[in-house]
């Protein structure tokens, strides 16, 4: 979500977003990702994401998906309800409102899914396997 205006600094900010990967111990793990913004004529804004359109999608409560792998990679922006996920590491994180997820374990073991609150409305917007999110780390302080 959009951090607020006083925690930007003067030459930009960044917008938090959680990434769901395959490790190499073909399990699926979560990790925090910083999408840096910088200055605009209207507040502050990234550089162009490139997308591949957008689906609109209503998961009605209840539902749960067991190990599956993203169809694609893409970001998932929650618009209302909210979802738990779990990892094959056992680790689990909820989605809800204004949450951006990137997920990107495309393959090896997947994640489970389970609609908690709902409906849950969300958008889907695939995004090109080239794209580099390197750039988008968290840096560990210390």
């Amino acid at each position: 979500m959009l951090k607020k205006p006083g925690g930007f600094g003067a030459q930009g900010g960044q917008m938090r977003v959680t990434r769901l990967y395959t490790g190499t111990d073909g399990r699926s793990h979560f990790e925090e990702l910083d999408i840096p913004l910088a200055p605009a004529a209207y507040g502050r804004e990234s550089s162009l994401v490139p997308a591949q359109g957008m689906i609109f999608r209503e998961n009605p409560e209840g539902v749960w998906a067991d190990f599956h792998n993203a169809p694609r990679r893409q970001f998932v922006i929650t618009i209302s309800g909210l979802a738990e996920l779990e990892c094959g590491d056992g680790s689990r994180r909820r989605f809800g409102r204004g949450d951006i997820l990137l997920v990107d374990d495309t393959t090896g073991q997947g994640h489970i899914t389970r609609e908690i609150q709902g409906p849950r409305e969300i958008i889907f917007i695939p995004l090109p396997r080239e794209l580099d999110v390197s750039a988008w780390q968290v840096k560990a302080s210390g």
